[in-house]
């Protein structure tokens, strides 16, 4: 059995874009997030799904719970998240870090 240290999570945070912004935009300005992102340690996976009814979700992979929110802090403060974070409407946002128990690739 893991430790629950040891248990990869995955961090979700659902949001909406800011009034007048175009998908195209957003999705340039989350290529611009690659980089520093993937240089994080815990790093695993990334990927962004937008709902029909226009609600987003940021789903990020890291190998601990550590390592996500150690991550998520330092994304807070990198430059490169600063367009693709003045893209999306901040009232709207919902973070929260679930442990992976299980998974098929």
């Amino acid at each position: 059995m893991q430790k629950t240290q040891d248990i990869p999570v995955m961090e979700i945070v659902r949001f909406r874009l800011a009034p007048g912004t175009d998908d195209t935009a957003f999705l340039a300005a989350a290529h611009g997030t690659e980089r520093p992102l993937r240089a994080q340690p815990g790093f695993v996976r990334r990927s962004l799904t937008r709902a029909e009814d226009g609600i987003w979700t940021d789903h990020v992979g890291w190998t601990s719970m550590a390592m996500a929110m150690a991550g998520a802090d330092a994304m807070m403060t990198e430059p490169a998240f600063g367009p693709f974070m003045a893209m999306i409407d901040g009232a709207s946002v919902a973070m929260r870090h679930d442990r992976i128990h299980w998974q098929m690739d």
